[in-house]
Order: C-alpha cells, then structure tokens, then sequence
C-alpha cells in the first residue's frame, strides 16, 4: 500500500468520505473556536452537559417523526437552551452554584432521553442518537453543519472583544456596563447550536468531544487567544483528517476514532506541552532556579565589593548577570591625604 491508498484513495473514491471530511472541516472551523470561550471561562464541563441535555429534545423528535433531521434538529435545540435556561435560573434563585446545576438537569435529561429512545425505539437508534456515524453525513446533514458553522463563525467574529472581557474579567465589563448577562447568554445558544450540528455526525455523547479536545490540547502549547484558537482549529482538523483514515482502514466507528486521535494528541501534550505540560513546566523550574541563583551571586558579589575598606561600588547598579570578568576599582581611602588612588584587581 502506497501513500496514496492510505491518504486520498478513500476520499477519491468514496462520496460519503468526503462528506464526512466536509462536515469534520465545518465542525472545526465553529466547535474549536467555541470550546477555547469555554476553556478560558472555565466551563468545560457545561459543554458536556448541554451535549447530554440535546438527546431529550432529539428523543421527542424521534418519536414524533422518526430520523428527520429538522425535528431532532429543532428538538435538541430547544432542550439545550431549556435546561441552559433551568441551570441559570436555578443559580439565581438558590444557593447552589452555575455547574450543580448543570450536572444536576444534564443527568436528569440524559435519563429521560435514553428512556424516550428505549420505549419508541430500538437499541440501534439508541445507538445512532448516543454515538452517531460522521460517515452517514449526506447532503442535508451536511447542509445544517455549514449553516451552523457559518453562523457561529460569524458570531464570534463580532461578539469577540465583548466575549473576551467577559471570560477573562466580567466584573470589568459590568463596571463599564458592557451587559455581561446578554453575552453570556448568546454564548450559551452558540454552544447549543454547534452541539447540535455536531450530533448529527458525532452523536451526543461524541460531539462534546471534537469541542473540547482541541481546546484543551491548544492550551498546552499556546497563550494567546488568537494563537490559542487558530491551533485548536488546526488539531481538530488534523484528528478529524486522521481519525476518519483510521477508522476507515481499520473498521471502526468514525466517531470514537476521531476523538480518539484527538485524545492521543492531548496525551502527548500533556508531556511535552510548551505552556504547560509536565517537561515544559520542569524546564521552566530548572531555569528559574538558575536564574535566582544568579541573582543571589550577584548580590553576593555586589556585598564583598561594597564590605572593601573604601571602594567605590556604586557603578555595581549596572553589574550584568553572570559577569566573570575581573573587576578593577580604585581606593579612595586616602584620598583626604592626598594619596594617590591605587587600582585594585578583583576576582570572583
């Protein structure tokens, strides 16, 4: 088998491939952007939430119209911004805090999803709800991807400055009445509405997955915001691209390959990470430590100059660290004599 059979025969040769890359670049170019906001936020868990929250709405769907992708479409949407709605509401009115909420209604829908799916269906549409098959993606499928991600795209692009403050110091944002309530609220339907294009193709408790991953692996290797999602967008496209050959040559379902390749991806991060993996963290210790090192040598050095009986040490203040040169000074100790200053040599 040449390069070309493993990379491009698949998707050369069979339309559903391409489909499946087709929905994979749409879902990145929209989910990644979206799970940095919830990295940054600290709200990784609420996208799991409200993927699990989207299978009641898709069940009722079902049930009403069988796989019609409108009805599990409109479904799911309406029970993700119902239980966003319940989780704040809940928050509000009582002492528990934002995520109890969200854990507490994301199980209670997961459970009566799986009840609805089980009573009016089989095991298998269970299954297409719960884990989904990205290379079942056909046109209208596809479509309703590209529509959400479209939208989402151009959403974060004029909410961004906003959606920043708001994630990094909303207390600034409500100080200079930037409505900080508003945002986080289209932020939510943002979510929802990638969660649901994503079910299509990754099921509900897979699509959460290709959000999050991503994000979570940027944030190992970058800082910034815009270098944080231009690389999640990356990773997902390359675990998407990869995780579709794999499953592709080996035979398994799509959707657990991708975010198993993505998985893989965060675990090699997690070692070798630059911003925050284990090794990029020992080096950072390791050179901090000689640093201070240097540091303290140089006060210890600039100490033994000043303790010279009438040396003057006031040109130390621009001492560089690590300085190994010999240092000359002259003594004026018996300058009010008339004496002759004498130059002194001085190791370290």
């Amino acid at each position: 088998m040449n390069l070309y059979d493993l990379l491009i025969s698949p998707f050369a040769e069979f339309d559903f491939m391409r489909y499946a890359l087709a929905s994979v670049f749409c879902l990145a170019l929209s989910a990644a952007p979206v799970g940095v906001f919830l990295v940054m936020r600290r709200m990784s868990l609420v996208g799991d939430a409200l993927s699990h929250a989207v299978l009641p709405g898709a069940a009722i769907g079902y049930m009403f119209a069988g796989l019609s992708l409108t009805a599990m479409s409109v479904g799911g949407f309406a029970a993700g911004l119902l239980m966003a709605l319940l989780a704040g509401l809940a928050s509000r009115f009582t002492s528990l805090k934002e995520d109890a909420n969200f854990a507490a209604f994301y199980l209670s829908s997961l459970a009566i999803g799986v009840v609805l799916v089980s009573k009016n269906g089989s095991s298998v549409d269970l299954l297409h709800l719960l884990f989904g098959s990205v290379l079942s993606v056909d046109i209208p499928a596809l479509q309703l991807i590209a529509a959400s991600a479209s939208v989402t795209v151009t959403a974060l692009a004029i909410i961004y400055r906003p959606l920043v403050l708001e994630s990094i110091d909303p207390l600034f944002l409500k100080a200079v009445g930037g409505k900080g309530g508003f945002w986080h609220v289209v932020f939510l339907i943002l979510v929802v509405m990638n969660l649901v294009a994503g079910f299509q193709a990754l099921g509900t408790l897979m699509s959460v997955g290709l959000m999050m991953l991503p994000s979570i692996t940027a944030r190992l290797w970058a800082k910034s915001m815009g270098a944080l999602m231009a690389l999640s967008v990356f990773i997902a496209l390359v675990c998407g691209f990869a995780g579709l050959l794999f499953s592709y040559h080996v035979e398994i379902p799509s959707g657990p390959a991708i975010i198993l390749c993505c998985g893989v991806l965060y675990a090699v991060s997690l070692v070798f990470g630059g911003e925050g993996g284990i090794l990029g963290k020992w080096f950072k210790r390791r050179k901090h430590k000689a640093l201070r090192r240097a540091v303290v040598q140089a006060e210890n050095q600039k100490g033994r100059l000043k303790s010279c009986l009438g040396f003057q040490t006031t040109f130390l203040s621009g001492l560089p660290l690590g300085f190994s040169n010999p240092i000359y000074c002259y003594s004026n100790r018996n300058a009010s004599i008339g004496v002759i200053p004498a130059k002194v040599k001085i190791h370290f």
